[in-house]
């Protein structure tokens, strides 16, 4: 039994990591679009032109579920893939929900860091209408932060740059949550953290996307078993250095970070 999971490149492999942890007796599939990412620039037609390709080169290898791991993926195809497939299809949104909810208290606002095609979709939009009746969400686009990510810029002196200078406007006193709206974000949740006041919490979307997969194997009635915790890597480019990149990030993850929380996932 193998879970497919679906990004643009290297972000997913946070949701993957979370997988692995609370699932590990499933095989997974990692299929990363490396001739296209990143995804949050790029036109919403050819975005899911993209995502349909690939995730068609997954269904021939074998999958019987698959996760989005990618929130700008999601937005766009979801609905698309669902119609197209007959096998479990989760996806991902901002953790707003869950932040507002724990923040409501608090009298501060939420920040909410995504791409900059995410953050124009209707479903965010939508979302923020659903959840944010206090309107206490503001939005911030990050449109470099992926391809630092995708070329494993971790260096905390360059990176801690580059926040503060997205973050100049912000008076960071008013602000109590911060949601990580791309899964490429959390790989520099160390890095945020050292940086934001102590006040300020972090959250994403990726243990509430995985509870949301594990309801939908047992409901699909595949819940048990069926693997040992095997990860394949492709990606579109079929690139080898490239899946070795996907190898290395993974272990990063594993061994540096710690990004389970209160988190939102796409029924």
């Amino acid at each position: 039994m193998r879970i497919g999971f679906f990004d643009s490149g290297i972000g997913g492999l946070t949701v993957l990591a979370e997988a692995l942890r609370r699932l590990p007796a499933k095989d997974y599939l990692y299929m990363a679009d490396t001739l296209h990412v990143p995804y949050g620039t790029k036109s919403p037609e050819d975005v899911r032109k993209f995502i349909m390709e690939s995730v068609g080169k997954m269904v021939d290898i074998g999958i019987d579920a698959l996760v989005i791991a990618c929130n700008t993926a999601t937005s766009i195809a979801i609905q698309e893939l669902r119609e197209t497939y007959a096998f479990p299809i989760i996806g991902m949104e901002p953790a707003v929900k869950p932040a507002v909810e724990m923040n409501r208290a608090t009298g501060r606002r939420v920040l909410v860091f995504a791409t900059p095609l995410t953050l124009k979709q209707q479903k965010y939009g939508a979302l923020l209408s659903r959840v944010d009746e206090a309107r206490i969400v503001d939005s911030l686009p990050l449109p470099e932060l992926v391809e630092y990510c995708e070329r494993l810029q971790f260096d905390e002196e360059i990176m801690k740059g580059y926040f503060l200078g997205k973050l100049a406007d912000y008076d960071l006193d008013h602000y109590g949550i911060i949601v990580l709206g791309c899964t490429h974000y959390p790989y520099y949740t160390n890095i945020l953290r050292d940086l934001l006041p102590p006040h300020i919490g972090i959250v994403n979307g990726n243990a509430g996307t995985v509870k949301r997969l594990a309801a939908q194997l047992n409901r699909f009635g595949i819940g048990e078993g069926g693997g040992s915790g095997d990860v394949r890597f492709m990606c579109s480019g079929d690139d080898s250095a490239y899946t070795a990149k996907m190898e290395i990030a993974l272990a990063y993850i594993q061994e540096n970070l710690v990004l389970s929380g209160e988190t939102e996932s796409v029924g």
